[in-house]
Formats: C-alpha cells, sequence, structure tokens
C-alpha cells in the first residue's frame, strides 16, 4: 500500500501564507468584494497508484475552498487567489492529504517613489518527471519574496528604478533543497515614443541552498516594450554568468538570456498569445512556477540553463462556444552533470454552454519528455468530458469521466487509467 512520505517542513510556508492573508485583509474595508466558493468531489479511478501491472481502484472524496480578492486602487494594493482542500481515499491507497495553491502579491507606498512589496506563490510540483504523477511523487513549493522598491524620474522620459529582495523557498519534503535568495536589481527605461519604450537593466542574484551550495548569477540586459493597435510586445535580451559553489568545487557558466511576451488581438473574438524566456538559475528559483509546464529535478543541486516556449489562441464561437488551444516546450541543461532533459506538447479546451443551466467541457493534452542521460522517452495522452448543471444560481453539480495513458521506452512510468468525478460547488459570495 503506497503512503504518503515523511515529516514536512512546512511551519515557513504557512507562516508566509499567514503574512499575506493578513497583508491582503489590512485592504477589505475599502476593497472589492472577496469571491468565496467551496465545494465536494469524489474521483473514482480504475487505476489509483498509476502503475503498469496490479491496478488498484479507488475513490478520492476532497472537499474544497477556493477565494479570490483583489484590492481597489490605493496606497496599498494587493492580489490574492487561494485554494483550500483536504482529500480522502476511500480504501486508503494514500493517506489523508492537504491540498493548497497560493497566488499573492502586493505593495504599499512608503513614500513618494518608494514602495514595498511582497508576493508568494505556493504550488504542489512534481518530484521525479521520469515516474508516474501520484500523490507520492509530489512536494509543496512555496516561493515567498519580498523588499522595497524605488522609482526616480529623470524628467518626463526617463526613469531610473532600484530594488532589493529577499527571497526563500522552501519544499515540504525534507530530501528537497531549499534556499534563501538575496536580489538587487537597477534598471533605466527611456520613453522613446507614446507605443516605444526601452532601457538596461543589471542584476545580481546570490543564493544560499541548505545542502551547503551557493549559487551566484549576474544579468546584463537590453529591456524593450513596443504596442501597436491591436498588438504588444515586451521583452529582453542580455547576457548572465552564474557560478556555482559545492563541496570544495567551483563551475562558472555563461550565456545569452532572453524572454518575450507577445500579444495579439485577431479580431474582436480571437486572442493570440507567445511567451518565452531563457535563463542561468537553479531549482529553487521561481522559473517553474511562472513557466508551469517545466518541471526541475530536483535531484540535481547545480545549475541550470532552462529555456521554455508556448503560444496559443482562445476563440470565442457565435453559439456562446469556446476554444482555447495551446503548444509548448522546455529545456534544461544541468551543468554539472550535462544532462538535459526536454519536454513538448499541447493542450485544447473546449467549452460550450447547451442551454441557460447547462455547459459541456472538453479536454485532450499531449506530452512527450525525453532524459538524455537515461535515454528514456516518454509519451503521456489524457482526454476528459464533463457536464456542469447550475441547481440555482449559487449552486450547481458536475460531472466528468476521463482517460489518461503514459509510455515509456524504459516501461517505468508506464500506465493506464479509467476516472469519473462527481463533483458539487457552491458559491458562497
Amino acid at each position: 500500500m503506497a503512503r504518503s512520505a515523511g515529516p514536512r517542513k512546512c511551519p515557513e510556508i504557512f507562516r508566509f501564507t499567514i503574512a499575506c492573508a493578513v497583508f491582503s485583509a489590512a485592504n477589505i474595508a475599502q476593497s472589492e468584494p472577496l469571491n468565496l466558493s467551496g465545494g465536494v468531489t469524489s474521483r473514482f479511478t480504475d487505476n489509483a497508484a498509476r502503475t503498469s501491472s496490479n491496478e488498484t481502484s479507488d475513490t478520492e472524496t476532497r472537499a474544497n475552498l477556493a477565494l479570490t480578492h483583489r484590492t481597489d486602487p490605493g496606497k496599498c494594493e494587493s492580489r490574492t487567489a487561494a485554494e483550500l482542500g483536504y482529500g480522502v481515499w476511500h480504501d486508503e491507497t494514500f493517506d489523508p492529504r492537504n491540498y493548497v495553491a497560493l497566488d499573492f502579491d502586493g505593495d504599499c507606498e512608503i513614500a513618494r517613489g518608494l514602495s514595498w512589496e511582497a508576493s508568494d506563490n505556493l504550488r504542489d510540483v512534481t518530484q521525479n518527471a521520469r515516474a508516474s504523477d501520484t500523490q507520492d511523487n509530489r512536494t509543496r513549493k512555496n516561493v515567498f519574496s519580498t523588499g522595497p522598491v524605488y522609482s526616480l524620474m529623470l524628467g518626463q522620459l526617463d526613469q531610473l528604478t532600484f530594488s532589493a529582495k529577499y527571497q526563500n523557498t522552501e519544499y515540504s519534503e525534507p530530501e528537497d533543497p531549499d534556499s534563501d535568495r538575496y536580489i538587487g536589481t537597477a534598471s533605466w527605461n527611456h520613453i522613446f515614443s507614446q507605443t516605444l519604450s526601452g532601457g538596461l537593466q543589471f542584476r545580481t542574484n546570490r543564493a544560499e541552498l541548505d545542502t551547503g551550495a551557493e549559487i551566484d548569477t549576474d544579468v546584463a540586459t537590453v529591456v524593450f516594450s513596443k504596442s501597436w493597435q491591436a498588438t504588444s510586445l515586451s521583452g529582453s535580451v542580455g547576457v548572465s554568468e552564474i557560478e556555482s559553489r559545492f563541496g570544495g568545487n567551483t563551475q562558472k557558466n555563461d550565456g545569452v538570456v532572453w524572454n518575450f511576451s507577445l500579444d495579439r488581438e485577431i479580431n474582436p473574438v480571437t486572442q493570440a498569445y507567445i511567451r518565452g524566456s531563457r535563463e542561468l538559475t537553479d531549482q529553487t528559483s521561481d522559473f517553474d512556477i511562472r513557466f508551469g509546464e517545466v518541471v526541475f529535478n530536483l535531484r540535481e543541486v547545480s545549475a541550470v540553463e532552462v529555456t521554455a516556449l508556448s503560444a496559443g489562441f482562445v476563440r470565442q464561437f457565435s453559439d456562446a462556444s469556446t476554444i482555447d488551444v495551446g503548444v509548448f516546450g522546455n529545456r534544461s541543461h544541468y551543468f554539472r552533470t550535462d544532462e538535459v532533459e526536454e519536454a513538448v506538447g499541447f493542450a485544447v479546451n473546449y467549452n460550450r454552454t447547451i442551454s441557460t443551466l447547462l455547459t459541456l467541457q472538453t479536454r485532450a493534452r499531449y506530452r512527450h519528455r525525453s532524459f538524455d542521460s537515461d535515454n528514456i522517452d516518454s509519451d503521456t495522452y489524457s482526454a476528459d468530458i464533463g457536464l456542469t448543471y447550475e441547481l440555482t444560481q449559487a449552486l450547481d453539480v458536475s460531472s466528468r469521466v476521463g482517460h489518461t495513458t503514459r509510455d515509456s521506452d524504459s516501461g517505468f512510468g508506464e500506465y493506464q487509467e479509467n476516472w469519473v468525478s462527481l463533483a458539487l460547488n457552491y458559491q458562497f459570495f
């Protein structure tokens, strides 16, 4: 019988989460109303442990609460999206588990040009991408950062910005690396026209991992932002040097780094986007949170060059249906071992309002992973379809049925799963 891993390192995570909640709550009196919903979901699967043989059926029942909140503009502003759940497996395939996700960022103006920022991002992430994605193969990652930002206008067209931030990363499983990070940034931006701006940015990053490793990163980039009538483009390009020290050994690497974001309104009912980034970083950074398809190899404690690309479009049709299509690709190169891990894939979501009370949702997804150190490739296919019926203005019921297949060259991590779920959801306010 599978069981979840041992003791969890959660005290700091919850202190950070509580601090974010207090920051947000301080503004509720003059803010937009909270959106709070809750529900219960039961999900039956014919392969709970996602194994290639000796499959075990089980049902997980999970209670959930979800909250979103955004303060009105003012000296202090914050944005919060949080989910909290508790799940129990009826036949005890896994131990009961808390589910938590949080996205928070806020800032307070201290004086003219000077503000203090704070953010917290909490996710469940995969520990080993080679293995099946089960409860025992996930760890909770929390990235908290805070610090001052000072902006100075030099006339009407030029702006200098300086920031200093402390960032803490914690994983819930004791074998995964935590870190303390100190980040300093200086930038200059010039407005060339109403639609074009650009400048220079310099950043230094000092990370101290609890494994004893130290990783220093310096980055110099040219930044830009351009907008047209229906298109906007922003990003940066430059050079970066990363130095990692561990066990008396020092390794230096450098390379070209960049990031960009392109958004275009093709027509009033179709929007498209392209995102991309390349950074020299380490596994305790927030790169995998910003680009959710990236899965870091947590067995490595070294510098990594990570590249991520994604593109897609959203279209709304005259029959009130919408389609969301996205493709993605990412590559991680671990310098110490020279390992390379890659992933490509796509996802398609289609929603249609059948009547004023009934909605259809369908999803399909494919992902290919390759690991050159083991010469292993894996392919994962998944699809599901569901209906949501609005019982009252605040209460709805939904049901879904789905299938997942994962194939692998080595046979490790292969499985097939069929599942069905039933959920009740209530919108409190």
